[in-house]
C-alpha cells in the first residue's frame, strides 16, 4: 500500500479496507490507489477495530465475513463503544433484504453486493466521503419532542439521545428541515446521494431503520408515509 502520511499532505483520501480475501483486497487496493486514495489494510476484524479507532480514515470498506470479529460485529462496535462516525460501506455475498437491514442496524452507511465492478465502489466511496465532509449546519431543528443538533450532530426524543448511523441522521436533518412538507422519494435520495443512488432498496432499508430509533420506542410516530408522495416529519396535534 501507499505511503500514508506523504499522501495525507497531498490531501489524499484515507481508506480503511477490511477484507480477508488477499486477492480481493489485493485488487481493491490497487484499484483504489490508482484513483488517488490512500488505502490501509485489515485482514481480520481485530486488527480493523485497533486501525479504525486509532487512526483517522475518510471512509472504511468492511467485508462481513471476517476471522474473529465479524464485520456486523465490528461496525457495531465502532458505532457503539468506540463513538466513530467515519463513513462504512459493507462489501458482503449476502443479497437478501434482511441482511442489508441488519447492516443498515449497526452503523453501515452503503451496502455493496459480491461481485462489484471497481468503479462502482469507487463513486459509492467518494459520495459517501462527500457527505460526511459537507457544511454541517448550526441550526437546530425540532419536530414535537424531537430535535436535532446539526453542530453536535446530536438527535433527542423525549430527553433520550438517539443512536443514529451517520446515513440516519443525514436523512432525519433533510426530513425536519423541510418539516412538515412532503419530501419526495427522488428529492431525498438526490439529497442523501446525489447523482449516484445505490439500489431501490438502500433508501427504503434507512428509513425502516430510522423508523425504528426515532419512531418505536415512543408513542407517537413522526415519520409518515404517503403514497406515491414521498415522506415527512409531521406533528399532526
Amino acid at each position: 500500500m501507499t505511503d500514508r502520511q506523504g499522501n495525507e499532505k497531498q490531501g489524499f483520501r484515507t481508506i480503511l479496507l477490511v477484507e480477508d480475501n488477499n486477492e480481493l483486497a489485493e485488487t481493491v487496493g490497487m484499484y483504489l490507489e490508482s484513483q488517488s486514495y490512500t488505502v490501509d489494510y485489515a485482514g481480520d476484524g481485530l486488527t480493523a477495530m485497533h486501525l479504525a479507532v486509532t487512526e483517522e480514515y475518510d471512509a472504511i470498506i468492511l467485508d462481513i465475513n471476517l476471522p474473529g470479529i465479524d464485520g456486523m460485529e465490528v461496525c457495531r462496535r465502532l458505532r457503539k463503544d468506540a463513538r466513530k462516525t467515519t463513513p462504512v460501506i459493507m462489501l458482503t455475498a449476502r443479497d437478501q433484504l434482511n441482511d442489508k437491514l441488519q447492516g443498515f442496524e449497526v452503523g453501515a452507511d452503503d451496502y455493496l453486493v459480491k461481485p462489484f465492478e471497481l468503479p462502482e465502489l469507487a463513486v459509492r466511496i467518494e459520495a459517501l466521503i462527500r457527505r460526511d465532509k459537507g457544511d454541517v449546519s448550526e441550526t437546530t431543528y425540532r419536530v414535537a419532542d424531537l430535535e436535532l443538533d446539526t453542530e453536535r450532530e446530536i438527535a433527542i426524543r423525549a430527553g433520550k439521545r438517539l443512536s443514529l448511523s451517520p446515513r440516519s441522521f443525514e436523512i432525519l436533518r433533510v426530513l425536519m428541515r423541510r418539516a412538515p412538507s412532503v419530501v419526495s422519494r427522488r428529492e431525498l435520495e438526490k439529497e442523501i446521494w446525489g447523482d449516484e443512488v445505490p439500489d431501490s432498496d438502500a433508501l427504503r432499508s434507512h428509513v425502516y431503520n430510522l423508523r425504528r430509533i426515532v419512531d418505536k420506542p415512543f408513542d407517537k410516530p413522526l415519520i409518515e408515509t404517503l403514497a406515491g408522495r414521498g415522506f415527512r416529519m409531521a406533528d399532526d396535534d
